[in-house]
Parts: structure tokens; sequence; C-alpha cells
């Protein structure tokens, strides 16, 4: 029965992105909603998109082996970067009518420019996508008591999400998440309640002051040099990282005006941090009420121990609603992710390569929708390569914003808020970045300054020199 509450809701998650397809006339509806979008629709456009596989898996699982401070990167770093989007960065970008972020680049600076940062940002969806396809392959594990192996699973999802995604764009992400969160809230909310009255637990202070005991909120690093810099560029690998990626922008992009680009990131953004807690209680419950359970799986795989929970010690409604809630997260942020990346390698890399025969709107979504395709198989080989790699969903999202952070980061900023930044300031910080980044992946992976910052570092470094040694040059039209 389970399994059938799960597959009813599969099938009435594709029924609305192909409802949405309906209100697809061209590639601008598709990318953007034709910029149509209200606050409510945002806020859960943002909130969805970032609570998904590893806010609900993949930071209690981190939670239970480290402690809080081991979640400074996600929600802590997350949730800073939609924040500082809505503050510092939704409004000049939403002025300039843009399609998509690398558009930014171009205008900035020149089309090499562009084409780099596009092809950064687009690599760097690979594993947030996979993150979430390996979450749906470990959900269809364990509803089927292993009937369907991960990998199945993984193939299984991919296949579901890509398909609504195909025909719907960015209308069929904005209807399917306004569904999703709802169903996210009040699922988790009602499941929290559920679990509070269990003897084991009696509420939500007794489990604060058993994971208090155990120093499960120790957050501050420890006042030496190599930890603090671990701490700081934990926060600032996702919080800055994440900023000059494609969802960010595209959700702010597809509001009805700016206040709404603006505050509805940031609302997105706080709640995502304030929700963020709640699986956090709840993985941390299951302990108290199974500790032979808890015990064996984290032996094992922290990651299963709430869906393990849920399946195990509720009742069937609760089940429904948890795996509803779930998949919820899982594919409201999956959807997105993959329509993110798609989107960018269709407008400013294969839309740029034909510059002698303007190219329709039509063509323009024909080619987006095939890359949705092309980028969902590179999705599914990854996420395969990932299980047997044993990486996990946690470091695969975290992992995912560092290409961003030593090659994007700086440019962006700088091209909005420095009006000396310049082509060559852009070039070097790039390659410096990018040099410097991977270069430390080889030589000192684990050293103090990890390789990211490093390559933060560096990029900041190449923008400045850039920029100071040759002439401003004029914003390009």
């Amino acid at each position: 029965m389970l399994i059938g509450f799960v597959v009813l809701y599969l099938v009435l998650s594709i029924g609305i992105g192909l409802y949405a397809a309906t209100k697809v006339h061209n590639a601008s509806d598709y990318i953007t909603a034709g910029r149509s979008l209200p606050m409510i629709v945002v806020v859960a456009m943002v909130f969805a998109t970032w609570f998904g596989a590893e806010t609900v898996l993949g930071i209690p699982a981190t939670f239970l082996d480290e402690n809080l401070g081991g979640t400074i990167s996600d929600p802590f770093g997350a949730a800073l970067a939609l924040i500082l989007f809505g503050l510092l960065f939704a409004r000049p970008l939403y002025r300039m009518k843009l399609l998509t972020l690398g558009d930014f680049f171009r205008k900035r600076y020149n089309r090499p420019v562009e084409i780099v940062m596009s092809l950064a940002i687009a690599a760097s969806y690979l594993g947030w996508v996979s993150a979430q396809v390996v979450a749906l392959g470990l959900v269809f594990n364990v509803l089927s008591d292993g009937v369907i192996t991960t990998s199945q699973g993984v193939m299984i999802g991919a296949a579901v999400v890509a398909l609504y995604t195909l025909f719907g764009g960015m209308w069929s992400v904005a209807l399917t998440t306004l569904v999703q969160m709802t169903v996210i809230v009040a699922g988790l909310l009602w499941i929290s309640w559920l679990v509070g009255g269990m003897p084991e637990v009696n509420g939500v202070a007794p489990v604060v002051e058993h994971a208090a005991a155990a120093g499960k909120f120790e957050f501050w690093p420890a006042l030496e040099w190599a930890a603090i810099i671990t701490f700081v560029a934990g926060l600032l690998t996702m919080g800055f990282g994440s900023i000059p990626q494609q969802d960010v922008f595209q959700r702010a992009n597809a509001s009805r005006n700016e206040r709404i680009a603006v505050w509805g990131t940031v609302i997105g953004g706080s709640l995502y941090l304030l929700f963020a807690a709640v699986p956090i209680y709840l993985t941390y419950s299951a302990t108290l009420v199974d500790p032979v359970m808890t015990t064996a799986l984290l032996a094992e795989d922290a990651q299963l121990v709430l869906p393990t929970f849920v399946k195990t010690h509720l009742p069937l409604a609760a089940q429904v609603i948890f795996y509803g809630a779930l998949l919820s997260v899982i594919m409201s942020t999956a959807s997105g992710t993959l329509l993110a990346p798609s989107v960018t390698i269709s407008e400013n890399i294969i839309k740029e390569m034909m510059p002698h025969q303007r190219m329709s709107q039509k063509s323009l979504l024909l080619i987006t929708r095939v890359v949705v395709v092309v980028f969902a198989v590179l999705v599914v080989l990854y996420s395969l390569w990932s299980l047997e790699s044993a990486t996990s969903i946690h470091h695969m999202v975290e992992n995912a914003y560092k290409v961003t952070l030593a090659t994007a980061f700086v440019p962006l900023f700088a091209g909005i808020y420095w009006k000396r930044a310049n082509n060559l300031g852009a070039g070097l910080s790039i390659v410096l970045g990018f040099s410097a980044w991977i270069a430390m992946e080889f030589i000192a992976p684990d050293a103090a300054l990890p390789p990211q910052f490093a390559g933060f570092i560096a990029s900041l470094t190449g923008m400045v020199a850039g920029s100071l040694l040759s002439p401003a040059a004029p914003a390009r039209a």
C-alpha cells in the first residue's frame, strides 16, 4: 500500500509537469516562466529547491556523525548564500533582463568569459543533481525492502524528474514546487508532533537536552588557526560559491517584480535555515526511540536512519506523508537543478556558437529540452559512480560549489560593484582561481587552507591585479 501511494504521488507530479507544459509557448516561458511569478511561488521555489535530499538525509547524518559545527556549509552556508543573493545581487541582475547568469558575464566582460563561466556553472550542478538522484535511489531501495536496488532507483528517479522538467521547464518547477512545499511543511511538522508524543521522546526539550549532553551542539571551532580557517572555508564554500548559480538567479529572475525577486529569495533562504532543524530533530529522536537500530545504521550509512525509523516505528499514514514529503524535497530540488545547467548550456554555449543564423525561440526551446535529456543521462552516470565510491549526499553537495567559489564569485561580485573590473581582471581571476584550486587538490587536498578557498583567494588577487594593470573597459551593451 505504501508503494502504491508513492507511485500515485509520482504520477501526480508528472501530471502537474505536463499541465505546466501548456503554459510554455517559447524559450522565455520555459526558462523564466514569463517573469510573472508572485511572492508565494518564488518563496516556495527558493525554499523547496534548496530543501533537498541533503537537508532531510545528509545534514542529519552529518549531525549524528559529527556535531552542529559539521553542518556549517549546509544549512548555514546555503542560507547565507540565498540571503546575500537577495540583498546584494537580485535587484541589479533583475534590472538587466537576462535569461541566464551567463548572459551577465557576456554583457559585463566578453564572450570567452561567458563561455568559461557557463561551463563552470553547468559543471557545478553535476554533483548537486546527482545527490538528489542518489537520494531517490535510496528511498526506492528502502521502500521496496531491497527489491529495487539503489542503482535501479537512481534510474527510475532520474527518469521521472527528467520527464516533467523536460516538458514544463520553469513553469513545471513553479507549479510542482508549490504543491511540494505544502507537503514538505505540513508533513514534516505533523510527523514531528507524532514523534514528540512517543514516551521515549516526550517533546522537543528532552531531545535537545540529550543532544546537548552528548556534545552535538558544539558549533564554533577550536581557537586554533587551522580549525578556524577550515570552519570559515566551509561556510564560504557554500555561502559564496552558491551565489553564482543559475538556479538561484532563475528563481529571482522569474519574479513578477524587483521587490519579489529580492524578498522572495531572502524569505525563502531564512525559512530554509529554520526548517532544516526539523529533520535533525526527527533523526536524533530515532536514536532515543531505537538505539540498537540507529547504532547499526550509523555503522552502515547514517543517511538511512531517518527513513528506516519512519518505516519501522510510525503508522502507515505517517509513512505515506513522510515519503511523500521526502520525494517532494528531492524532486523539487532535482527538477530545478536539472533545468538550470541545461538552460545555461543551450543559451550561453550552443546558441552563441551560431552567430550568423539568428536562432528562433522555438529552436532554442527544442535545444534546451535536448540538453535536459543529455544532462540527465550524465547525472545518472555520475550518480552510479558516486554509489560505487561511497560518496555521501552531503559531501556531493559540498563539492558542487568548489568550482564556482574558485572561479565565478569574484567576477560576478566585481562586475556588479566595482566599475574598474575589466576583461583582463576577469580572465586572470578565472585562470588563477581555477589553477590554484586544482593544484591544491593534488598537492595538499587536506591542508589547513582548503583547496577551493586557496582558489578563491587567488581569484580575488587576479581580479584586483588585472583590473588595475589595464584601463577599465565600459560595460558591454
